[in-house]
């Protein structure tokens, strides 16, 4: 079963990782019209939620391990 911290960390990362990768292949590397603050902002704020996205990761898999070890002494 998965914890809904592993969930939502997971689908921090994919939604945030999508964002940059569209936005990378769209917005910088093809000409077009100016870059607005907000569409770096956006940018920014999807690099936030891809390292809480890892955070959450890796916090649900160390209470799992944790859980796992009190449950076998």
């Amino acid at each position: 079963m998965i914890s809904r911290q592993k969930m939502i960390g997971w689908i921090l990362i994919v939604v945030s990782a999508a964002y940059i990768l569209y936005f990378l292949r769209t917005r910088l590397l093809i000409p077009g019209p100016i870059i607005e603050k907000r569409e770096w902002v956006n940018f920014v704020g999807s690099f936030v939620c891809l390292f809480l996205g890892t955070i959450n990761v890796r916090m649900a898999a160390m209470r799992e391990r944790r859980r796992r070890e009190m449950s076998d002494q």
